[in-house]
């Protein structure tokens, strides 16, 4: 009786898990294609730049906060890079100088970094809830990203930047590796500083935390300040991708980040969560969609289906906090 008990815990914590399994399975029987190298090649390089997002997002998740304003982050981040990288004939501003791909990449990731300060010092100081806060910050970067970009696409990228996802390191391209980079470093945060045991301690209980001497406000800002230069650096690893951007790069990016966060396991209550929960929630919503698109399912009908499992990771967590308590 307590292996079948275990056995349906396993189930009940584990089912979204368990249901990508099960439709991996199906589709590659229905559809072999979708075990070719090039499909999950293809995968994995969505991954990186998703994944990047998606640990910028889990600290304010973490933290019981969220942001709404990473997806126009992102969109601002790849413009802003794009424009230092553009070739010399058809430069949207033809006075502006070429940096080298890093210092473009750090420039996007510095002026996002400034503007989620800004979001964090609403929450932390002025205690806007994060929800508003940051959707003030969404709008505030789309109407600057338009201003500075006319609305206009920018492409016509130098070839060292597009070789980011061309060339290849021990078979993976070079976002990848910055994808498990910026991967490692998270880990390292959040696992072996006083960073992310205040994080942590915040998300679990933030008066508690300040009672025991937990910095709250600064912490909080580091934390949104983070997030967004991660958003920008996602901006700069899709201009790479994709080889062109716009103001709507990036458009509902921050709510597959949440959902996939929340799949992978950062409890919306606060105070839970990892780097593994991150990469395996992004792997998850990722497998999902593709193999929905091998399937042959209908466009609209996925998104019905993503938001199912949206519905299932969220009551499977609130499910984890009740029984705690």
């Amino acid at each position: 009786m307590n292996q079948q008990k275990k056995a349906l815990n396993f189930i009940a914590n584990n089912g979204v898990i368990i249901l990508m399994v099960v439709l991996v399975i199906i589709t590659g029987i229905l559809k072999p294609n979708f075990f070719k190298l090039g499909n999950w090649t293809n995968i994995i390089g969505t991954m990186s730049y998703r994944l990047v997002i998606a640990l910028g997002i889990a600290g304010c998740i973490i933290t019981a906060g969220c942001d709404l304003s990473a997806g126009r982050m992102i969109g601002f981040g790849a413009c802003l890079a794009g424009v230092f990288l553009q070739n010399p004939s058809g430069k949207m501003f033809p006075n502006l100088p070429n940096l080298p791909v890093p210092v473009a990449a750090l420039v996007a990731m510095l002026v996002c970094g400034c503007l989620g300060c800004v979001t964090g010092f609403f929450i932390a100081y002025l205690h806007v809830p994060p929800f508003i806060s940051t959707m003030a910050m969404m709008e505030i970067v789309y109407g600057v990203n338009s201003i500075f970009t006319g609305s206009k696409n920018v492409n016509n990228y130098v070839d060292a930047y597009l070789d980011l996802n061309r060339n290849t390191f021990l078979g993976l391209n070079f976002l990848i590796w910055v994808a498990l980079g910026i991967a490692a470093i998270t880990w390292f945060i959040f696992n072996m500083t006083r960073h992310g045991k205040y994080m942590y301690a915040i998300g679990g209980n933030p008066q508690a935390a300040e009672v025991a001497g937990v910095p709250v406000k600064q912490t909080l800002v580091l934390i949104y300040m983070k997030a967004a230069m991660f958003y920008g650096l996602a901006g700069f690893m899709i201009g790479a991708r994709a080889g062109g951007v716009s103001v709507n790069t990036g458009l509902g990016y921050e709510m597959e980040a949440i959902a996939a966060c929340t799949i992978g396991g950062v409890s919306v209550s606060g105070g839970r969560g990892k780097v593994s929960s991150a990469f395996i929630g992004v792997a998850v919503f990722e497998i999902l969609k593709t193999a929905l698109q091998f399937l042959g399912v209908n466009a609209y009908a996925q998104f019905i289906a993503l938001g199912v499992i949206i519905y299932i990771a969220i009551s499977l967590d609130i499910r984890k906090y009740v029984a705690k308590k």
